[in-house]
């Protein structure tokens, strides 16, 4: 049975610290759905009703675009250990770059990783929990390091290159791209 709460309770704030992974839904009228998963250590609770991840480059920018179109945002942890369970974040989501005014606030509770391209603040509508039953038992191993690696060896040209210049998402929708390198 599926509870909902206004606000992130202090047993979902250890529930999301202890998830490896993470998947990100976004949506925009008239384009596909964008759903991401995501790891690297990069989710942070900023409070009980503002969570953020931060955002490494990589094969494409669709979260940004539909966040600028329309801002709707869902996020979803699910437990692969005992005991089960889902636990999803509805809320309304903005990607904060380097060259905007509130990245020196909110980069500190990061830890910057190479190809960090933008950090995207979610404020909370409503958060979900369900059952989590038909979820498989699977234990986390590592996080990959190709991603990482692949940043250290390219640098910037990957970020601020004609790589990662795109200025429209894959249905055309526009993108907001960093122009200064985070500190």
């Amino acid at each position: 049975m599926a509870e909902f709460f206004e606000s992130l309770t202090e047993d979902h704030r250890a529930f999301v610290a202890r998830q490896p992974v993470f998947f990100v839904a976004t949506a925009a009228a008239g384009a596909r759905i964008n759903l991401s998963p995501k790891g690297m250590d990069c989710f942070r609770v900023l409070d009980d009703r503002t969570v953020a991840y931060l955002d490494v480059a990589g094969s494409g920018n669709e979260t940004n675009a539909h966040l600028l179109a329309d801002g709707r945002i869902t996020l979803m942890f699910c437990a692969f250990e005992s005991p089960a369970l889902i636990f999803r974040i509805y809320g309304r989501g903005v990607p904060l770059l380097p060259q905007d005014e509130r990245w020196a606030e909110l980069a500190p509770h990061f830890t910057l990783l190479p190809g960090t391209r933008q950090i995207f603040v979610v404020a909370i509508d409503q958060v979900q929990t369900s059952c989590g039953w038909g979820v498989p038992h699977m234990s986390f191993e590592r996080e990959r390091e190709t991603l990482s690696k692949y940043h250290l060896k390219h640098g910037d040209e990957v970020r601020f290159g004609k790589y990662a210049v795109r200025t429209t998402s894959i249905d055309g929708l526009p993108v907001r791209n960093p122009t200064v390198v985070p500190a």
